[in-house]
């Protein structure tokens, strides 16, 4: 009978694939022979209707999983075992999601699984670079310190993310606040100074006709119109997530762009470090950081990369040419690569760049502030003066 595996090498490497087997106790204890840490054993014939869970609103934050962490380091530092360490996660934490998933896991290192395959079947919760941080925590025999910088590591990037979203929040009001006062005003108020324009019987200027059809196309037609963008939007969503096409635009939007690309810089930089740190290869480091890194052209610089470093070239060689590697950044990798000191380089270039981030988000902040007020009192001004004036005109003809 033929089943579908996935599981954990011993070096923290995700594997799948297919095994023949009598049954699935069989296949199991092929697998686990192999060295393997058996995540999922099913028959291939039999796929479960959902893979995931499906309910958004059950969903773990990062803060939330940062403080797990300190949790778990603390309580593994006063010498705690693992199982009860994680079984003291789950009975006191608020979460039902994350009491469920710490039970599961919990269940899984009292059935002699490493805490890194425990963790490695939640995905959601654990990502590949936590996983294989644990996985260097085993081997060293260092687990607390693991999940001591884990937590640090989380902290540092729940605190970049937070400052990111934090500088959004206010444009975003502003053209929302904009985007509400141009409907109500297209179907409120010129409707009714439209019907003033077109009982005069005058002529009016373009500008206000193109004004008069706007409104009449919202107030007659509004919510096809709502679909037909609802529906262009979620295309245009849907096609361009993940793409390189998002991808670019991000970081060479104006003044946006600056901000992006300084985030990525520090999350390399931040990842590199804390594994590099915990005794984790180049090789996977590379690996790993362009899984988490969230932005295609930066994924596809740290992939070509560790397919150099394999060959044999130093970091700083692989990373050269690139334009979205400043030359600062490529110098002081060199220096470390020199040194023997890469680790220290990259957490040094981690700090910078986290106070380049927040500098980008004062300018972004003093930048969009004024523009935004600006051009909001131009569209809302324009618009009426489009109206008004043929009023004003009709007057002064009386």
């Amino acid at each position: 009978m033929l089943f579908i595996y996935k599981a954990v090498t011993k070096d923290g490497r995700e594997t799948s694939g297919n095994i023949e087997a009598q049954n699935q106790d069989s296949a199991i204890n092929t697998l686990q022979r192999s060295g393997l840490v058996v995540v999922l054993v099913r028959p291939a014939d039999k796929k479960p209707f959902f893979e995931f869970d499906v309910n958004i609103f059950n969903r773990v934050s990062v803060k939330e999983v940062s403080i797990i962490s300190r949790q778990i380091a603390t309580l593994l530092d006063a010498h705690v075992p693992a199982l009860k360490t994680f079984r003291i996660v789950a009975s006191e934490s608020e979460n039902p999601v994350i009491a469920k998933k710490f039970t599961e896991i919990s269940d899984d290192i009292q059935n002699g699984v490493l805490i890194s395959g425990a963790l490695f079947k939640h995905p959601r919760l654990f990502s590949d670079f936590y996983v294989n941080m644990v996985v260097g925590g085993e081997e060293s025999g260092k687990l607390a310190e693991t999940f001591g910088a884990l937590a640090d590591y989380l902290e540092r990037s729940y605190e970049l993310i937070s400052k990111v979203r934090g500088a959004l929040i206010y444009p975003a009001f502003v053209i929302s606040t904009f985007v509400v006062v141009m409907i109500l005003m297209f179907t409120l108020v010129i409707p009714k100074l439209s019907e003033i324009i077109t009982q005069s019987g005058q002529d009016v200027p373009f500008y206000t006709t193109i004004v008069i059809k706007t409104s009449f196309l919202l107030v007659n037609y509004g919510m096809f119109v709502a679909m037909v963008l609802a529906t262009v939007f979620f295309f245009v969503w849907r096609f361009t997530r993940g793409t390189s096409f998002l991808a670019h635009t991000k970081l060479w939007f104006p003044v946006i762009g600056n901000l992006y690309r300084t985030l990525y810089l520090s999350r390399v930089a931040d990842n590199m470090f804390v594994m590099l740190s915990n005794g984790i290869s180049m090789v996977r480091s590379l690996e790993i950081t362009a899984k988490v890194v969230d932005n295609e052209i930066f994924q596809n610089i740290l992939t070509d990369a560790v397919t150099k470093v394999k060959a044999g070239s130093p970091l700083s060689k692989t990373l050269e040419g690139r334009k979205e590697i400043p030359s600062v950044m490529l110098q002081m990798i060199k220096v470390g690569e020199e040194t023997g000191e890469l680790g220290n380089i990259l957490q040094k270039l981690s700090v910078f760049y986290q106070r380049e981030v927040t500098n980008a988000i004062n300018t972004v902040i003093s930048m969009i502030e004024p523009a935004m007020i600006v051009a909001l009192g131009i569209g809302v001004g324009g618009v009426l003066a489009s109206v008004l004036i043929p009023i004003y005109q009709i007057a002064g003809n009386i």
